[in-house]
């Protein structure tokens, strides 16, 4: 009659097959918590109130922008690396501003946002210099210093090499 040495637990499959299971799991928690800490979500807004009541001031802007009639055509110039705003005015009513504000926002990170000063040129065209971009959709917001008006559009980077401003895209 023959007797049989079993293996120890230890080395067998089975019971390290079931164990790594709940382990996968919770080394996948550990490793989502890791991440979400380390990275905080940028989209997310404090104070949805402050933002709710907000709309309202920025539709009045841009009513006041349609009401001037303005818009604008602003152009990257290739090799020089300036960006060019041409601002039209209908029927030339009203004078236009010394200097105008142009912030680029990117649609997901806050941090990349960057606000530039369009100075005025040569026949009503407002230039500046061009930063470094990452590729992607960019928001554009114009407005004058003192924001009584904005006008809005998109410029697609790499290969937009120039962007439509209106009131209320």
């Amino acid at each position: 009659m023959q007797t049989m040495n079993p293996q120890p637990w230890y080395k067998q499959f089975w019971p390290w097959f079931l164990i790594s299971l709940p382990l996968s799991a919770v080394i996948g928690g550990i490793a989502t918590l890791i991440i979400a800490m380390q990275s905080p979500n940028a989209m997310v807004v404090d104070d949805y109130y402050k933002e709710g009541l907000a709309i309202n001031e920025t539709l009045a802007r841009e009513r006041a922008a349609a009401d001037l009639g303005l818009s604008g055509l602003l152009r990257h110039a290739g090799g020089t690396g300036r960006l060019q705003l041409e601002l039209m005015i209908r029927d030339g009513e009203g004078a236009l501003p010394g200097h105008l504000e142009l912030r680029l926002v990117h649609p997901t990170l806050a941090h990349k946002d960057q606000t530039l000063r369009l100075e005025p040129g040569n026949d009503g065209i407002y230039v500046s210099d061009m930063p470094q971009l990452s590729p992607g959709n960019w928001h554009l917001i114009l407005s004058p210093p003192d924001a009584s008006w904005r006008l809005t559009g998109r410029l697609v980077l790499p290969q937009g090499g120039q962007a439509r401003l209106t009131p209320g895209v």
